[in-house]
């Protein structure tokens, strides 16, 4: 092993007693290069004796990538987000990449100081999954050559990648499924109103009730954050007529309208109100919340966003690409079943979903 005091072990060093050339070991020690296994085994052999790491940081240099993608990320008290940079971060390690999350304050503030941090580190590429982070920051980073994909969320600047649920269709769904159930004072508790992922979900969900005939009875505003959900909810079934259903615009919130009715209201669900969430994190299907919830495909929404930040860091002038992927209504205990289907109703309470 290295010892202290001692020259540092180069490349070079590894090279000459492996008996390889330089350029395989930088190869053995780089993500994703091909490599015969007799050649690796014998490099990180020699490399461990010798005490020897590569200078990720150096060899950034002379090639002018750092194998670093930013990921700006905020409102983390959403499941679902910790759960997509996880994934993320898995998915760019497979291609070779390290992550760096930057973190936004609650409102987006703080996009100047992201942003020098960003071009500092000179990141190879940015996903952007903050909800609160303006379309500003993706513009101004591919201005300095850094390609960008939205993560979750959608602009109406056509010139920017994005991947997303298809949230539109998401809200329809949702209105469909309350209206075959015999729901006929649907409410609505909205999240962050200056956001399109806001916006789709709700247009989607008073288009899905106007096919049927209905509207929205009652409407308040929760900002996708825990406790504006629950003066929210107290807000919405407070009053006289209260709505005998809900779409909570997402999971998170709708945590809290399911604890606030039950707790504080002593309202039964579903059999007083019914209540629908949109993202079907890991919680939503616990036996405790047992929440019926739009689903977001988040594996195959990882899988398309790294796909097309390695097309535009190879391809920068590649045409911009927008996805939008349907996500399944998922039936659970938060709604009641058809009425034709009272006596046979399977719920999926004991359903897990796949965290791998």
């Amino acid at each position: 092993m290295a010892q202290q005091g001692r020259t540092r072990v180069t490349s070079k060093d590894v090279a000459r007693l492996a008996g390889v050339s330089q350029s395989a070991v930088s190869r053995v020690f780089t993500a994703g290069r091909s490599v015969s296994p007799k050649t690796r085994e014998k490099v990180h052999a020699c490399a461990e004796q010798l005490g020897y790491r590569p200078n990720v940081l150096a060899r950034g240099l002379i090639t002018g990538q750092s194998r670093i993608i930013g990921v700006v990320a905020g409102y983390l008290e959403n499941q679902f987000y910790p759960e997509a940079i996880r994934k993320l971060t898995a998915s760019l390690q497979t291609k070779g990449y390290h992550t760096l999350i930057f973190i936004t304050d609650s409102k987006g503030e703080n996009m100047d100081d992201i942003l020098s941090e960003i071009l500092d580190y000179k990141v190879d590429g940015l996903v952007i999954a903050s909800v609160t982070m303006s379309s500003v920051l993706a513009r101004r980073c591919l201005q300095e050559g850094i390609p960008v994909v939205l993560f979750n969320r959608a602009q109406e600047d056509e010139s920017l990648n994005a991947v997303s649920s298809h949230n539109y269709h998401g809200g329809k769904k949702v209105a469909e499924h309350l209206s075959e159930i015999g729901c006929r004072r649907p409410g609505y508790i909205a999240g962050l109103e200056t956001t399109m992922t806001q916006r789709d979900r709700e247009m989607g969900f008073i288009n899905g009730l106007e096919s049927k005939g209905l509207a929205i009875t009652g409407r308040a505003i929760g900002n996708f954050d825990f406790a504006e959900a629950r003066l929210a909810a107290k807000t919405l079934f407070g009053r006289p007529d209260p709505p005998d259903c809900v779409f909570v615009a997402n999971d998170h919130m709708a945590f809290a309208v399911l604890d606030t009715l039950r707790h504080d209201l002593g309202l039964r669900v579903p059999e007083d109100v019914c209540v629908v969430g949109y993202d079907d994190v890991p919680i939503a299907a616990w036996p405790s919340y047992n929440l019926t919830t739009v689903r977001q495909p988040i594996n195959q929404m990882v899988e398309e966003t790294v796909s097309i930040l390695m097309q535009a860091i190879d391809h920068p002038t590649m045409e911009r690409r927008r996805i939008y992927l349907d996500g399944p209504l998922k039936i659970r205990g938060t709604t009641r079943p058809l009425p034709e289907e009272q006596t046979d109703r399977q719920t999926d309470t004991a359903e897990l979903k796949d965290v791998s």
